[in-house]
């Protein structure tokens, strides 16, 4: 296709020669042909198509906001001829990256590697690619765009900072490794769902009706209700939040308070006014990664009130930590906190956000007796967590 100096060069060639031959001006028709000769070389230099394959990979797949991120892209030649004069454009979310790729020979490999953006969470998408080959006058341009099955498209995970903090303490006791005597109490033990039988479970919990029902040998799965369970409410409210940074911080808290209890394989809910964000039992392995992933997926509401994030509490049977992150701004329904935190063995309350000129008042609505922790940055939020983990 032409590009818009080459549709110039079209246009203002034909009207030259026009003029030229019409009113007895040899040098304008000179000139106009051969604008016209030019665009018509640049048709034939970008006519066939270059034949080209790429590869991309993505170094790291998943990582960590503000962490570093790289995009690397094989551009192989398999045509039989040199190619010069190529670009290639690269679509990092919304943003296009262009890079001029060098001569190729034939069955020559370039490849091309280019930092990807990582400063706002969230999935990026990657691509596609586009090859643009253009003429050495830039009036024709051929742009060659490469499919998902050919490389061109992918994605990046962008998921929040965290900071390694401890668990907090909940009021109930537990063994790590199990009962210690056959005298000890099994009444925490409850009923979570039913799975495939795996060679060395228990047969007295096999479920007979199920696996007659099924024709597969399906046995209960317990959990154990005392372990210390953290529940943690995000407000995810625009208005609660001075600025889109502090949301990220908030996120980031979160993150971190979720993070600290599931890599110990501690059950975990996280909850936001919208509903529930992820909940898991403790139970798999791959709890940790889960929560980072999804809230890396987690974005502004409008919601006016957050307290639909204590519906869901209300009604259920709780008890362990309730860590509650919030902003420094609107704090309209987290009034709701006085009905639940009574179920909880332990209830904190996280303000994230920047320090303001003057001194702040602590809301009321949140109780007197709340602990509030003021986090200004991701770096300040361990010492604090630690004071009150031991107080």
């Amino acid at each position: 296709m032409l590009s818009p100096t080459g549709w110039g060069a079209l246009v203002g060639g034909a009207a030259l020669l026009g003029a030229g031959y019409g009113f007895g001006y040899p040098e304008a028709a000179v000139l106009g042909l051969a604008c016209l000769l030019a665009v018509g070389v640049a048709l034939v230099w970008t006519g066939r198509s270059p034949r080209l394959s790429a590869r991309r990979r993505v170094t790291p797949r998943k990582v960590a906001r503000g962490d570093g991120a790289e995009s690397f892209v094989a551009l192989t030649n398999t045509g039989g001829r040199s190619r010069r004069g190529l670009d290639l454009t690269d679509r990092c979310g919304e943003s296009p990256l262009t890079l001029h790729v060098p001569a190729l020979a034939a069955g020559a490999e370039h490849i091309v590697r280019y930092p990807l953006p990582t400063e706002r969470r969230g999935r990026i998408a990657l691509g596609p690619l586009r090859l643009e080959r253009t003429d050495p006058l830039g009036l024709s341009r051929r742009v060659r765009v490469f499919g998902p099955r050919e490389g061109g498209s992918d994605t990046l995970l962008v998921r929040p900072r965290v900071c390694l903090l401890p668990v907090l303490p909940s009021g109930t006791a537990h063994h790590v490794e199990g009962p210690t005597s056959d005298t000890a109490d099994e009444g925490s033990l409850t009923f979570h769902a039913l799975r495939e039988y795996v060679l060395g479970d228990d047969l007295r919990r096999v479920h007979w009706r199920s696996s007659a029902r099924t024709g597969t040998l399906m046995v209960k799965q317990l959990v154990d209700v005392s372990l210390p369970h953290t529940t943690v409410v995000l407000d995810t409210r625009a208005v609660a939040y001075a600025a889109e940074d502090d949301f990220e911080l908030a996120v980031d808290c979160a993150a971190s308070v979720a993070f600290a209890a599931a890599r110990s394989n501690f059950p975990v809910d996280v909850l936001g006014e919208t509903g529930p964000v992820l909940r898991t039992d403790g139970a798999g392995g791959g709890d940790a990664d889960a929560l980072l992933d999804r809230l890396a997926l987690v974005h502004l509401s409008e919601r006016a009130s957050a307290a639909g994030a204590f519906d869901d509490l209300e009604r259920a049977r709780r008890r362990g930590s309730l860590v509650v992150v919030t902003g420094t701004g609107d704090t309209t329904g987290l009034g709701a906190l006085e009905r639940v935190r009574r179920r909880f063995d332990r209830t904190v309350v996280l303000r994230a956000g920047a320090e303001t000129g003057g001194a702040q008042a602590e809301p009321r609505s949140l109780g007197s007796d709340v602990p509030q922790l003021r986090v200004t940055g991701l770096d300040s939020l361990p010492a604090a967590w630690r004071r009150e983990a031991v107080r």
